[in-house]
């Protein structure tokens, strides 16, 4: 049996819709949702999905959530997905594929970005497209899947252990000390969850906060860490030209040429931005409460 397991904070109209897409593809499975803290419990969204389970977990982060998921759940399986994703219609059945092999330990999905009008991308969706969610160079390149569309055998989540808290970036962190166990996680295409596109610039920086500081919680701890870091920051703000090519020639961006220049304007100013937040944090510090504190901004 398939469990699949969704953290949960202040989003129960994006839940409704993420339960709606697993409910019809979720026989057999079970389905359980995390809340973590939410002002209000998602208890009469829950309550349209029956059979579906709602626990809570009061550590904040997505991590405690779906650890306390993984524990309480009764499948051989745990799949992972967030409130805010949409499942693909074929999502619980490519995991059962996979998991048909006996190798198969962890397995990690596409996730792609959910337009409002897939022939008409914003600037933002554009941009999302292309550089919001790579899963494939995350799990064939650095060893780790987003949980946003990731699904492991119960054997191997007790051996790698717990998903760690808010301060990190759980999901990397898990990967890799699966992978430092020899682990291998597998990428499977046509396990399909899709993410919307951040709406504003603000939501945009309040993400890269968040990865800036974990990264610098990371790396920013030793002399030649700090350097690196440094020459980083310094061409980041100078690199988003390098990128129009890949802009233009981009399968992942729908529409015209206006999307694809919307999404490379989008690319300079969240780069600009960036380099600026690398710099500060370089100069300043505060890693730590921008990676624990980005849930809190909204």
């Amino acid at each position: 049996m398939i469990s699949v397991i969704i953290p949960h904070f202040n989003q129960p109209e994006l839940l409704d819709r993420c339960l709606a897409s697993l409910m019809p593809q979720a026989d057999g499975a079970e389905v359980i949702v995390v809340d973590n803290g939410s002002s209000l419990l998602p208890e009469p969204v829950v309550a349209r999905y029956p059979g579906v389970r709602l626990l809570h977990e009061p550590a904040k982060g997505p991590g405690p959530a779906r650890s306390l998921g993984a524990r309480m759940a009764g499948g051989d399986f745990l799949a992972f997905i967030d409130a805010d994703c949409v499942a693909d219609g074929g999502w619980l059945a490519a995991i059962a594929r996979a998991f048909s092999d006996p190798e198969a330990q962890v397995l990690g999905g596409e996730v792609l970005i959910l337009h409002t009008d897939p022939d008409r991308p914003t600037a933002y969706e554009a941009y999302e497209s292309e550089f919001g969610f790579r899963n494939d160079f995350y799990v064939m390149r650095e060893h780790y899947s987003a949980t946003a569309n990731m699904a492991v055998r119960r054997a191997v989540m007790a051996r790698v252990g717990d998903f760690a808290g808010i301060e990190i970036a759980e999901d990397k962190d898990w990967g890799q000390r699966a992978h430092a166990l020899g682990i291998v996680i597998r990428w499977v295409p046509d396990m399909i969850v899709r993410h919307p596109a951040r709406a504003t610039f603000a939501e945009l920086a309040r993400k890269w906060d968040r990865l800036a500081g974990h990264a610098f919680a990371m790396q920013g701890q030793t002399r030649a860490g700090r350097l690196r870091w440094a020459v980083k920051a310094a061409l980041m703000g100078f690199s988003a030209p390098a990128a129009l090519p890949r802009i233009l020639g981009s399968r992942r961006i729908g529409g015209g040429l206006g999307a694809r220049l919307g999404a490379f304007a989008v690319l300079a100013r969240i780069r600009l931005y960036r380099a600026k937040l690398m710099l500060r944090l370089l100069l300043q510090g505060g890693a730590g409460e921008k990676a624990s504190r980005w849930r809190d901004q909204g």
